[in-house]
């Protein structure tokens, strides 16, 4: 009833909720820097599977990466957390040498790590059942390895397994693009962007942007252009359009992550907006 409408440019909201998107200069992607080196390191763990590097790793796995900061500024890794399921007889330092040097090694810039540098990698020493054989259940899991790593909120919603009628997914990919255009146009160093919606209703009841004071020009001019509908329409229909999202793109994203990929399909990633958005605030 809240979805369906006689005019579909007032297709009302999947669901109540607050959805959230963060850009950051840290990285060219405009990214945290702990969950980009997570997730490259991810993409890297899988080619060196595919390409029989490692022909003994088997699909699943994890990461988490720690960066310590100075002044907002990352300055070093201080823990790699890495774990890859793998074939049954592998011995844990053979494991552990291949892992460090053949991919959080080539990931991460030498700069960024030390002698102090904590690598933990399989913890438990042994992952040889893995995927849903090892762990059932996979609705709404690993949110936040979805998004920003902990930089940044999240409303709560989970994004894979939801069409874009559902806020939750093509909000989120919408505040995303506004914060990585503000970021990329050089209005801010850092932007968070929330979106609130009512179930059924098409206008957001709340939208709020927070540049955590890194703002470049008026905070206020910054709000005015996200809420003129000319700018960014953040009705539900007007996003799924503008984003093209009602094609079949979204298993490339059952991992790596939603942001901070070059993807052509992941049209939340451009920053076509960026120039219209720097003219605007005289910059």
């Amino acid at each position: 009833m809240g979805v369906n409408r006689e005019d579909p440019n007032e297709q009302g909201a999947g669901d109540q909720g607050l959805m959230f998107g963060y850009a950051c200069d840290e990285t060219p992607e405009l990214m945290p820097l702990p969950i980009l080196m997570a997730h490259k390191m991810m993409m890297r763990m899988k080619y060196v599977r595919e390409e029989e590097e490692l022909d003994y790793l088997r699909p699943d796995g994890k990461c988490q990466v720690t960066v310590e900061y100075n002044q907002r500024k990352p300055i070093k890794v201080t823990t790699v957390v890495l774990s890859s399921h793998h074939k049954d007889g592998i011995s844990r330092d053979r494991l552990e040498e291949d892992l460090r040097e053949l991919v959080i090694k080539k990931v991460i810039p030498e700069k960024y790590l030390d002698k102090d540098t904590e690598y933990k990698i399989n913890p438990t020493g042994r992952f040889v059942k893995g995927g849903p054989h090892g762990d059932c259940g996979l609705t709404g899991r690993k949110i936040i390895v979805d998004t920003y790593g902990g930089v940044g909120s999240h409303g709560g919603g989970c994004f894979s397994g939801k069409d874009p009628s559902k806020v939750d997914r093509s909000a989120s990919y919408m505040a995303r693009y506004i914060a990585k255009n503000i970021v990329a146009a050089g209005l801010a160093k850092r932007c968070e962007v929330q979106i609130a919606y009512a179930i059924g209703v098409a206008q957001p009841v709340s939208i709020l942007i927070d540049t955590q004071r890194t703002a470049r020009c008026e905070p206020e001019k910054i709000d005015a252009l996200i809420r003129d509908p000319e700018v960014f329409d953040l009705r539900p229909r007007k996003i799924i359009e503008y984003l093209d999202l009602i094609r079949p793109i979204y298993t490339k994203t059952a991992c790596f992550g939603h942001f901070g990929r070059s993807d052509r399909d992941f049209t939340w990633e451009k920053t076509d907006k960026a120039n219209f958005l720097r003219k605007e605030c005289g910059l």
